[in-house]
């Protein structure tokens, strides 16, 4: 039988067309701490569906607890953090169905602050996954190192003995070369401490501020790799090795620490806070001295407890003024580019997967919007849940994952 060059031309476009898609679902398509593989609230593997179909379809559901953690994906499990009546609770499920694989528990009484008990009981802080070990903290201040295996306790610290006020523990840990890096402590005393990964011995502590609730990032700034966080009146850089403090940018906001993730961009770091200008900064060592000095500040807008992605030079993020609006700022220049539509809601777990955003609302709407300097462009909006969406969501392929206050459903995308 003969191929003729034409058929035989659309076979190769074909199977390369489909090696593309396994190769696109398959890249990076694990989700193994806050704000995803890079720590930058980005997805690598996402598949966009052409047409954006007119609703999400829904493959399974479960009632998984309370708690606004994001969920972890591994492989072909699904890993999360949650609260079951008095039980802090680590859960493994398998990704295509939703069944629990396996569950460990420990009690965590806990009583809100009838200021935050809106918010529920937490946990709020996202576990971290690295080398078969998923590492934890709960509202009180309980440290625990898991086998992602099969779920067994292999290392835990005892809870804070200063009593926790609103939702402190927040913070959700970083693992950096064999070390898994927690802020522990209460309100207002606490030390940044680094864990050994494996035994849980302690490598080094800072315990010069209280924690926060904004989570770290380790970046090599001018050369040497440090843990860049904030802390309770401070924005921080602690040698990642030792923690040694290196430099110390004073912080501080109204209503304790709701401060974003410090965002890294082209060796200059991008921060804001409620009620603060979002402002890029440069980290530079003159003289054998550590510094910081301001390279933009834009005062149009502020970011509270939305975190903002980086695509290509432009930053977007839902800004806490007007009583919420999205916007664009060139991350060259920090000048505006553009602002939404106010009164959007007070929170946006923003994920961006190439050019497309994901914004999940905390009213459980999702806006699927083009990343456009120019302008504002959405492309679809969904309904994802039946309460508040306060996790970020989790984009993996064709997949979506979205913590509600209770439940985790995975909609399907094609």
């Amino acid at each position: 039988m003969i191929i003729g060059k034409r058929s035989l031309w659309m076979g190769v476009v074909v199977v390369a067309g489909w090696t593309g898609v396994v190769e696109a679902q398959s890249r990076s398509a694990d989700w193994p701490q806050w704000r995803g593989p890079n720590r930058d609230g980005a997805a690598a593997s996402f598949v966009e569906p052409k047409p954006w179909p007119e609703k999400l379809t829904r493959k399974w559901k479960a009632d998984v607890g309370l708690g606004y953690a994001s969920p972890l994906i591994v492989g072909n499990r699904l890993y999360l953090f949650s609260r079951q009546g008095q039980d802090e609770v680590m859960s493994a499920l398998d990704v295509d169905s939703g069944k629990v694989l396996w569950r460990t528990a420990y009690p965590a009484p806990f009583t809100m602050n009838p200021a935050a008990a809106p918010h529920n009981q937490g946990p709020k802080s996202t576990p971290a996954f690295a080398n078969g070990k998923l590492y934890a903290i709960g509202m009180t201040g309980i440290v625990t190192a898991y086998n992602a295996a099969d779920g067994k306790q292999l290392w835990q610290k005892p809870a804070s003995k200063v009593a926790t006020l609103y939702t402190t523990h927040s913070f959700s840990p970083v693992v950096d070369r064999g070390l898994v890096i927690f802020h522990v402590g209460g309100h207002s005393q606490g030390a940044l401490t680094a864990f050994n990964a494996d035994t849980g011995d302690v490598k080094w502590r800072w315990d010069g501020d209280g924690p926060a609730y904004a989570s770290p990032i380790v970046a090599e700034l001018d050369g040497t790799r440090q843990v860049v966080t904030f802390t309770q009146d401070n924005l921080i850089g602690v040698a990642a090795d030792t923690g040694e403090l290196l430099w110390k940018r004073p912080y501080t906001v109204p209503y304790t620490q709701n401060n974003i993730t410090p965002i890294l961009y082209n060796q200059t770091l991008v921060v804001s806070g409620l009620e603060q200008p979002v402002v890029a900064l440069r980290v530079v060592k003159r003289n054998g001295k550590w510094d910081t000095e301001n390279v933009w500040e834009n005062k149009a807008v502020s970011l509270a407890m939305a975190n903002a992605v980086v695509v290509q030079d432009t930053l977007y993020g839902l800004s806490a003024r007007n009583s919420g609006q999205f916007f664009a700022l060139d991350a060259r220049s920090g000048k505006t580019l553009w602002t939404g539509a106010p009164r959007q809601g007070t929170n946006a777990a923003i994920v961006r997967a190439g050019d497309v955003l994901f914004l999940l609302k905390d009213n459980a709407e999702l806006v699927v919007a083009r990343a456009n300097p120019a302008r504002f462009e959405p492309v679809r909006t969904y309904s994802v849940a039946d309460s508040a969406t306060w996790a970020q969501p989790t984009v993996s392929g064709d997949r979506l994952f979205v913590k509600d206050v209770s439940s985790l459903t995975l909609w399907m995308l094609n």
